[in-house]
């Protein structure tokens, strides 16, 4: 077999392995689901009418909130996914198995690829599922087309990996699989200072260019212009931008990780 089949086989073996152990511990998966089904059932419901004022609907209520919410929910769905990935490489490495894994004839790489593709997969899944709920409480997509859907499609996809990236990193880095969970509170903290449940114009002047320029905003922005045909403007190119630059920190931090000697 040539190298490049040997690694796809090996990458193959650790993504099965990944995900048969997410299907036999189910809970942390539904655990971190939990966070953006409450905290959009909360939204909608408790605060919808009022908080719809601020998105500038006037009277149109919790409709129109609803819409506005769904698209950044989506992608908090991700960053909570993915600290579950974090917990799972360092949990990985504190009991030994990927030292084991190294003295073994498998393609160096194909431990991280299989955490990574797992991890992508997961969170996909976890943004139909929620997206799901967006859909039975009254969530409808205005005027997207085919177009609209795939390009929305891949921009979750690199969304997940870029995180995903950066969740392995910190897996890596975390002495305990506790530390990686409280290291990667960022990937579901960053998006509840976006603009996820109210524009960036409707927070104090001083707090305006953190939530702007920080990642998720552009994210959501374009997601929400994809589903909903509002306004993308430049957030398209640094949405991308963004996770480009997301993913290659997170691969050269956790190759440097893995690869150094003296980790774990």
């Amino acid at each position: 077999m040539s190298s490049l089949s040997l690694a796809v086989r090996d990458a193959s073996t650790m993504l099965r392995r990944n995900l048969l152990h997410a299907r036999r511990y189910p809970s942390m998966t539904l655990n971190l689901l939990l966070t953006p089904v409450m905290l959009l059932l909360l939204f909608v419901y408790v605060f919808g009418d009022t908080m719809s004022a601020g998105i500038g609907t006037g009277g149109a209520g919790r409709s129109a909130y609803l819409a506005y919410l769904v698209p950044g929910i989506l992608l908090l769905t991700i960053g909570g996914t993915t600290i579950g990935s974090a917990v799972s490489v360092s949990t990985d490495m504190t009991e030994g198995i990927i030292a084991r894994f190294r003295t073994m004839a498998i393609h160096r790489g194909s431990v991280l690829i299989g955490h990574v593709v797992g991890s992508v997969l997961q969170c996909m899944a976890s943004v139909v599922l929620v997206g799901a709920v967006g859909v039975a409480i009254g969530f409808r997509s205005s005027g997207a087309t085919v177009v609209d859907w795939v390009l929305a499609a891949g921009l979750l996809t690199l969304v997940s990996l870029a995180l995903t990236w950066i969740a392995v990193g910190m897996g890596l880095s975390s002495p305990t699989a506790e530390a990686a969970s409280n290291n990667a509170t960022p990937l579901i903290f960053l998006p509840l200072i976006s603009s996820t449940f109210v524009p960036v114009h409707a927070m104090p002047g001083w707090f305006q260019p953190v939530a702007e320029y920080q990642p998720f905003t552009p994210a959501v922005e374009t997601l929400r212009g994809l589903l909903l045909g509002t306004h993308i403007g430049h957030n398209g190119w640094l949405a991308v931008a963004w996770c480009v630059a997301l993913t290659a920190l997170g691969y050269f931090w956790s190759k440097a990780r893995y690869d150094n000697p003296a980790t774990r």
